[in-house]
């Protein structure tokens, strides 16, 4: 059987799309036990979150089609009416588009990555508190008495903590350019991680008796942060641009660009307390909340977590995601710009989850098969256009 016909079988499968034929021939294909890794590999995305990277089950997953193929034997398939969303669409690229398989050491061949498109720039800025910028080069370290850290990642000493405690406190900015990523771990044991596009200011350390205050100037960040009750009940609160998030040792993320009309702020465990100045509210686990830029309101809702942390564990997560969307979030992964000629094409929805690392291309190929020949694109440097 062609690769090109079995991915869009397993993709078929994985969305509950697949027919009677489509099913017998995933069976049969399944008997091969080559064939099983490459089907382990090919969809273990679409598990990774839920399962926290615990294997796929291959024959749980046969005897589901078995299952399948026994229930259409029975009932007639209910036609599929397509509609303006490609929402049955699911992105299965771990790491590659079109799957390679490797004989002679039973590996899955990686044979698409970034590098199929112009590398991006993944140079942070650190700028100290007299206004000194440093660039965090690729395999360089930083090192000071207060902070040791690399391209990748900054981590500031303890040591003065528990004395400092009147001291005016120094601030240190991180920015992070389009296309990158880093993690500070701060002097008081939090741990941020920092997305594509962002920029934090915060303390070189904290004073006891104090609220441990830093600022999300702009992007997306993920927070461990260390508990109120190892330093003294000192709480911590994290302010953007529209709101004010009080901490007591938790797990959080906020997603706050600038371009953006809404600040979200989603609670993995723990407790937080979102403020916009007029309104607040307190936050449980599994809870986001949504400010909005122009109104007073904060709406909360119940989310997947999973789904919306992906990108710590190097992976994009969509769930019904319109196309402009995940352009959007894909132009600051890639540092590239998107055009759209048409209105219409930003309403297609696609659901799924990709790895981060995965090349543009590969990326928009596959956009490009999924929507039924609807969707066209064209790349130049690093400007993209759908059509």
């Amino acid at each position: 059987m062609k690769k090109s016909t079995i991915e869009k079988i397993i993709v078929k499968f994985i969305n509950q799309e697949a027919n009677q034929s489509e099913l017998k021939a995933l069976d049969l294909w399944l008997k091969n036990d080559e064939n099983k890794i490459i089907f382990n590999h090919f969809i273990k995305t679409e598990y990774l979150i839920a399962v926290n990277l615990a294997d796929y089950n291959v024959e749980k997953a046969k005897v589901s089609i078995k299952n399948k193929i026994e229930i259409n034997k029975k009932k007639r398939r209910a036609s599929f009416v397509k509609t303006i969303s490609i929402a049955a669409s699911i992105i299965i690229l771990l790491g590659v588009s079109f799957f390679q398989y490797t004989n002679n050491n039973n590996t899955i061949e990686n044979i698409a990555t970034q590098k199929d498109f112009e590398e991006v720039s993944n140079r942070t800025i650190l700028t100290l508190n007299n206004g000194k910028n440093i660039s965090l080069d690729t395999d360089k370290k930083y090192s000071s008495n207060k902070v040791k850290g690399n391209s990748k990642e900054l981590l500031y000493s303890s040591k003065n903590i528990a004395n400092n405690t009147t001291k005016e406190l120094t601030y240190n900015y991180l920015t992070i350019p389009r296309g990158g990523e880093f993690f500070v771990q701060l002097s008081d044991g939090t741990k941020i991680w920092l997305n594509s596009d962002s920029k934090l200011k915060y303390p070189e350390n904290f004073n006891n008796g104090e609220i441990r205050k830093v600022e999300l100037v702009y992007g997306e960040a993920y927070f461990e942060v260390s508990p109120s009750e190892l330093h003294h009940g000192d709480a911590f609160h994290v302010i953007t641009k529209n709101q004010e998030v009080t901490v007591l040792g938790t797990h959080f993320n906020i997603k706050a660009y600038k371009e953006d009309r809404l600040i979200s702020t989603t609670l993995l465990e723990g407790k937080v307390k979102v403020n916009n100045g007029l309104n607040a509210i307190l936050l449980k686990p599994n809870q986001q909340s949504k400010v909005f830029n122009k109104t007073n309101f904060i709406e909360v809702l119940s989310v997947d977590v999973s789904h919306e942390v992906a990108w710590i564990k190097g992976f994009f997560s969509f769930k019904e995601a319109p196309l402009d969307e995940i352009m959007k979030i894909l132009s600051r992964r890639y540092n590239v710009e998107v055009i759209f000629e048409s209105e219409e094409i930003k309403k297609y929805q696609f659901t799924g989850v990709l790895e981060r690392k995965t090349a543009i291309k590969d990326v928009l190929k596959f956009f490009e098969a999924t929507s039924n020949g609807d969707l066209k694109y064209t790349i130049t440097d690093r400007k993209i256009v759908i059509k």
